[in-house]
């Protein structure tokens, strides 16, 4: 086989990886296990766009913040990285591997609400 043939048909047969899912709020690969929609305006106050994220990054912001201060204030990836617990949190599960998962609680000024 001729050197031209040998290369056309390795292009052929190369298949580029899928791109990879990013969390719109840690920016870590995003396997499909722990893909979760976040409306940034919730459902309740008439949102309906979502951006996907993990279960722990989603847990962490409802953990966080109440549905009016989503609606209000934090209806943005960029305004709720500008949350202290918040950024505190993706600074914090940085070096931590894409499929770690850690178990948010409300804050105490969440339980009192």
């Amino acid at each position: 086989m001729g050197r031209i043939r040998r290369l056309m048909s390795e292009a052929r047969e190369f298949r580029a990886p899928p791109l990879a899912i990013i969390c719109c709020l840690c920016a870590r690969s995003l396997p499909k296990s722990e893909q979760e929609a976040h409306h940034l305006i919730p459902r309740s106050k008439g949102g309906t766009e979502t951006v996907l994220l993990h279960r722990n990054c989603h847990k962490k912001i409802h953990a966080s913040l109440s549905e009016t201060e989503l609606a209000r204030e934090y209806n943005s990836v960029e305004r709720l990285l500008m949350h202290p617990e918040i950024s505190t949190f993706v600074r914090w599960l940085e070096n931590k591997p894409h499929h770690f998962y850690e178990k948010s609680r409300k804050t105490n000024r969440l339980k009192s609400l």
